[in-house]
């Protein structure tokens, strides 16, 4: 929908590139957007160098924006999906129900720190690091003590990779969905500065 980005001069070349897009959904046009998704989806997935997709939806009462993460292995791949004649058309077919656009393409974690409304560079990277390390230090001191228990009283037998897998599945969704969203807001005025 917006023809233009915001985007972090310090890309490295074949480091991935994210895309976080928001769209305000009009309230009585979820289901039509929820639709368009299905069309969408598929396309971008048949896209050269599409790693992922993931999209957070807004919670009834509270938020009407739809926000959908994309991953692809390079930031020249990601430019040509965003720019492509597939999603012209697709973005095109959906403005009638979506009130509002906006997209930030990044590399490596640059997501986590932006901006409502993404019109600011990302922090250094160093605070990026800082932040970064200081959220999943505690995260994964304290996970295993609670997801451990949960998979032996399920039954499942003690596997180091199995056990692993829902550990480090856990700490990134709670980093991603709960942590880093507040955590950066928390401390924008240092980390912006």
């Amino acid at each position: 929908m917006s023809n233009s980005s915001n985007s972090s001069s310090d890309f490295m070349p074949d480091g991935g590139a994210t895309a976080v897009i928001t769209h305000r959904v009009q309230i009585d046009k979820h289901p039509e957007y929820e639709n368009w998704l299905q069309q969408i989806v598929p396309v971008c997935q048949a896209s050269a160098g599409y790693l992922d997709w993931h999209i957070v939806r807004p919670i009834s009462g509270v938020s009407e924006t739809y926000t959908v993460i994309i991953r692809f292995d390079t930031e020249t791949h990601l430019r040509e999906w965003m720019g492509s004649s597939a999603r012209a058309e697709l973005i095109e077919k959906v403005r009638p129900v979506v009130a509002g656009d906006e997209f930030f393409i990044s590399s490596g974690l640059d997501f986590w720190f932006s901006p409502a409304g993404a019109k600011a560079k990302p922090p250094i990277r160093w605070k990026q690091y800082l932040v970064t390390w200081s959220a999943i230090y505690p995260l994964v001191l304290f996970t295993p003590l609670v997801v451990l228990p949960v998979l032996r009283v399920t039954g499942l037998p003690p596997n180091r990779y199995v056990d692993m897998l829902f550990v480090t599945g856990t700490v990134v969704a709670l980093m991603v969905y709960i942590v880093m969203p507040r955590y950066t807001n928390l401390i924008k005025r240092w980390l912006f500065t």
